[in-house]
């Protein structure tokens, strides 16, 4: 039976290319590359949308430019995985958030997705996997929008490691083999969504015990 996995993020799992502001084609970036290393017997649904937060515009029952939050795709899809892979557009300096309050938004939209499970729904619930945001480099192109954001990242992927340990959720570090040194600093270069791909697909290799 095929398995559906469902990415969640920003921009960075939309597939923005920091080089032409466009999105990268389906044979780079990490969502597509995931399908693909998975093979026949996986889905994998990309609900990537630029500009995404966790802590304004709350993804679970909220709007953001539009954009469909998360409940629609839990009442479509029937799912094994879901990949939250948020929080670097709460890093920007109009927000004003700590680390801190950015995972408790987290904590948030993990509790949302147990109560649906729990109280609205027949379905099982799905493994959730947290990917933490990478380090990104202030570069001047986002040198007031992010500002200070590039310290506030490390200690977010320690905030979240704790939020993933405390609801059971698998966690994936980003943080701890992703450098944003190329491009704009904050989107992931081609050869970054290679490694991402490569790290989930490990990673759900192992939860399903895969040789």
């Amino acid at each position: 039976m095929t398995k559906n996995i469902l990415c969640f993020g920003d921009s960075n799992t939309w597939g923005l290319n920091p080089i032409t502001g466009k999105r990268f084609d389906e044979n780079t970036r990490w969502t597509s590359l995931l399908a693909k290393n998975l093979g026949c017997d996986f889905t994998v649904i990309e609900a990537g949308q630029p500009n995404r937060t966790l802590v304004y515009n709350p993804p679970f029952d909220g709007v953001l430019s539009g954009v469909s939050y998360l409940k629609p795709y839990l009442d479509k899809h029937e799912l094994d995985f879901i990949i939250i892979a948020l929080g670097t557009n709460d890093l920007k300096k109009r927000f004003n958030l700590t680390p801190r309050l950015i995972a408790d938004g987290l904590n948030d939209l993990i509790n949302s997705i147990h109560i649906y499970y729990q109280q609205g729904s027949t379905l099982q619930a799905p493994e959730i996997i947290i990917a933490s945001p990478p380090k990104i480099r202030i570069t001047e192109q986002y040198s007031r929008i992010f500002e200070g954001a590039d310290i506030k990242a490390i200690e977010l992927s320690n905030e979240f490691k704790c939020v993933a340990a405390n609801n059971k959720c698998d966690f994936i570090d980003l943080n701890a083999s992703i450098n944003v040194f190329g491009g704009d600093g904050i989107h992931f270069e081609s050869s970054q969504h290679l490694t991402v791909s490569f790290e989930i697909t490990q990673l759900v290799q192992e939860l399903l015990k895969i040789p």
